[in-house]
């Protein structure tokens, strides 16, 4: 079964017992266990996250989903594959909340992370340990669009005898399976590319490994970050369109990928689809697509974020993912939690402006930045 029919059908099978073409919601909290033992209480199961975590496995080609109340219930609850003493390489330029929950909560428990340009597999050699027990991949980036070699850095990984995390959120399972290329577990923010509609939380984890999976699944019941039946049925219900919003997504960033790099006001265009582009080879090698998400920088950063609000059709917002185009300032918004001085060592510059490129008409967007860069 091909990906556009699975995110159709799998975990969206008609109601056996009405034929109801679309499942219902099962909006409970405990369960009547007179005539049944599978289901006990609605933290540990429930038939509509059930159905999403069925379906989500699905489109990453895993053995195994976990749905949860966020990305970062999912981040978090991956940690706690982690105990005191431990050490994590992480990719330096990741989501800023991945940087934050490392630097000053996990911290705090003993266990130690080092931020790193995961493009330089020598270096990242180098910076495995003893007592490395993770390595943290995003890619692309957030939010400069590096593409990191996600097969080499799974084989290095295993190596060294540490699990292999990669975030495949700004990808979606659309344009990239990291476990097919090695990893051990893949993250999901479903709020964003795979709900879709800017209407949801929520967060997977997607293993094949059944040793994982096992740990992680009393994670998910014992700390409780679990998303509720409503949310699990709004995501279902995006990821039916999941594979044609994804092709439009594209679509429109080729585009204004194009008209960016070449305009005389924008001094870089990070984006995997231009072939000057750093990741462009390695993207075509593990990318079905290059994905709607891109990053530019201003050759005039004066007044950035004053001049993002002369847009018209983008939103000046955080987030991503979703049907309608949104435009932020890193520096000050999405990774407002990092540090000025890590900031300047990633290439989060003063003027970095990020967009997530929505299915709007393109001449609209473009016209948009026309405004911005005037």
């Amino acid at each position: 079964m091909r990906f556009a029919t699975k995110a159709l059908h799998v975990g969206q099978e008609p109601d056996p017992r009405t034929g109801a073409v679309t499942p219902p919601i099962y909006m409970t909290s405990t369960y009547s266990q007179k005539d049944q033992k599978e289901y006990d209480y609605a933290r540990g199961i429930n038939p509509t996250r059930t159905n999403l975590e069925r379906s989500l496995a699905a489109l990453e080609d895993a053995k195994h989903g976990m749905a949860f109340s966020s990305g970062m219930g999912a981040i978090t609850t991956a940690m706690t594959l982690l105990k005191k003493g431990d050490h994590v390489v992480v990719t330096d330029d990741c989501y800023g909340g991945v940087y934050r929950i490392f630097t000053r909560i996990m911290s705090a428990y003993g266990i130690e992370a080092t931020f790193l340009d995961l493009r330089d597999l020598v270096d990242v050699e180098d910076a495995m340990r003893p007592e490395t027990r993770m390595l943290w991949i995003e890619s692309p980036t957030n939010p400069l669009l590096k593409v990191l070699d996600i097969r080499e850095l799974a084989v290095l990984a295993k190596a060294h005898r540490a699990v292999s995390v990669c975030d495949n959120t700004f990808a979606s399972p659309y344009l990239q399976n990291p476990l097919a290329l090695g990893v051990d577990l893949v993250v999901h923010s479903t709020t964003k590319y795979i709900g879709g509609h800017a209407d949801l939380l929520g967060g997977a984890l997607l293993t094949n490994r059944d040793d994982l999976h096992e740990v992680l699944r009393f994670s998910q019941n014992a700390l409780g970050a679990v998303p509720s039946p409503f949310d699990c049925w709004l995501a279902l219900r995006g990821i039916k369109t999941l594979a044609v919003r994804m092709d439009k997504h594209c679509d429109n960033a080729e585009a204004l990928a194009g008209f960016l790099h070449d305009h005389l006001g924008v001094a870089r265009v990070h984006y995997p689809g231009l072939r000057d582009d750093p990741g462009h080879a390695l993207a075509r090698k593990q990318m079905h697509r290059f994905g709607g998400m891109l990053s530019f920088e201003a050759k005039d950063a004066a007044g950035i974020v004053d001049r993002l609000r002369r847009v018209e059709v983008m939103l000046l917002a955080e987030s991503l993912g979703g049907v309608e185009t949104l435009i932020e300032h890193p520096a000050s918004m999405t990774h407002a939690s990092v540090p000025r001085e890590q900031q300047a060592r990633q290439g989060i510059t003063e003027g970095l402006v990020r967009l997530s490129v929505g299915i709007e008409d393109v001449e609209d967007l473009t016209e948009d930045l026309r405004r911005i860069l005037a």
